[in-house]
């Protein structure tokens, strides 16, 4: 079992919020490095909950998208929770995807020159208290730099691991060896003994992805060219069921974690080699929904 227990990615759903920050809770206990709160169904609000319902773990959105809500409305709930929690909360922002703008109504500008602008903003708001550490979302080096220049950490989301030590070479040395300094990654994870129908589950997790131009963008940059040039002619001809035959199993092994239990440690090991401070599981599971991957994950660490 390795020394020092990842993070976890965990959603609120409906219907089961109340034990899900019970499960949070649940996390702290058995000593793992933090909670990472993906957009989908509000986490600002979870992320609140955990800053009243925990003590010691950390906790941050992975990711908000900085066009969901007023910048007031940003730093009155950022400066909120950080005071509350005792600094234990990390405001994690990104652009977000295509979609995510059809669902806000919002019309976004220059990723770069927005992301810059927001985080400017947001440090000149001085009205509501203290505020806390910024993580940028980033795939690409230009981003990757403006976290090292601008904010206190970086979070990535379905990497590469072959291309993180490239990925992370857009930070200063100082900042990519600074303890104080957050390099996170979002994992899909599945753990199972049947592997092959733990790839199959990342597989269909990932798909939605392979559909995002700047994820294929990334994909080209690490080196999977061929893949992501085949999807691209897939979509266009109307092939979109044919999305998944194309993230091959060496791809998948690059970008996830999946199989038996010490299969997962091994590679959550493997995450931290590569640069990853912070390896953050998003689990899933070949047997259930996500109540059921986080009884899996922690049978798996103990």
């Amino acid at each position: 079992m390795p020394d020092q227990l990842p993070a976890l990615c965990l959603i609120a759903m409906p219907g089961r919020r109340r034990r899900t920050i019970e499960l949070c809770q649940d996390a702290e206990r058995r000593g793992y490095a933090g909670i990472y709160v993906p957009s989908p169904t509000g986490n600002m609000s979870m992320c609140e909950a955990l800053s009243w319902q925990t003590e010691k773990i950390r906790f941050a959105t992975s990711i908000v998208p900085i066009y969901q809500r007023t910048m007031v409305d940003f730093t009155q709930s950022a400066a909120m929770m950080h005071e509350v929690s005792g600094g234990r909360f990390s405001l994690g922002i990104g652009i977000a995807h295509g979609p995510s703008y059809v669902r806000m109504g919002v019309t976004p500008g220059k990723p770069l020159a927005d992301t810059r602008a927001f985080i400017e903003k947001f440090r000149a708001e001085t009205s509501f208290g203290p505020l806390p550490p910024i993580i940028v979302a980033a795939l690409r080096h230009k981003m990757v730099a403006l976290a090292g220049e601008l904010a206190e950490g970086v979070v990535f989301a379905n990497v590469c691991r072959s291309h993180m030590d490239a990925s992370l070479s857009a930070l200063p040395a100082a900042k990519r060896n600074a303890p104080d300094f957050f390099i996170g990654n979002m994992i899909p994870t599945c753990i199972s003994d049947d592997v092959a129908a733990a790839k199959e589950v990342n597989r269909r997790t990932l798909t939605r992805y392979a559909s995002l131009p700047n994820y294929r963008n990334y994909w080209k940059e690490a080196g999977y060219v061929e893949e992501m040039t085949a999807i691209e002619k897939a979509l266009a001809e109307g092939r979109g069921d044919d999305v998944p035959k194309y993230l091959t199993d060496k791809w998948l092994a690059d970008n996830t974690l999946f199989g038996p239990a010490a299969k997962v440690r091994e590679g959550v090991a493997a995450w931290r080699e590569a640069g990853v401070h912070t390896p953050i599981l998003v689990p899933s599971s070949a047997a259930g929904n996500q109540m059921k991957a986080i009884e899996e994950v922690f049978a798996a660490f103990g």
